[in-house]
């Protein structure tokens, strides 16, 4: 058997085994507390582009300064990115704080056959 040949027929197996993978990739969207709200809809509607079109979604809230005080309007804001896009996608990752960020991340919802 002619080894040039088993090479070539490796590679080509690898090459169609890359081109059927299915890779995802994620988005992410940056927010501060008191986004405004034409500002937030602009985002949510980022979001839902990004979960149809099957990647994920990490939505980071930002808090800089004194904005550590407003925790709790961080998460309103977020639940409201959450209810808004809730047909489109689920929750992987409950909002959750690290540092000065609050990250949630978000997976676009499985298809139905």
């Amino acid at each position: 058997m002619d080894y040039g040949k088993f090479k070539y027929e490796q590679n080509k197996k690898q090459h169609a085994m890359k081109q059927h993978q299915k890779t995802t990739h994620v988005k992410e969207i940056k927010l501060r507390p008191h986004t405004d709200k034409h500002d937030l809809d602009f985002k949510i509607r980022h979001i839902r582009e990004f979960l149809q079109a099957s990647d994920k979604v990490k939505v980071t809230m930002m808090f800089r300064g004194r904005e550590m005080a407003y925790l709790d309007a961080g998460k309103a804001t977020l639940a409201k990115v959450i209810e808004a896009v809730n047909d489109v996608g689920v929750i992987e990752q409950h909002p959750r704080l690290e540092g000065r960020n609050m990250i949630l991340i978000l997976s676009p919802k499985p298809k139905t056959v």
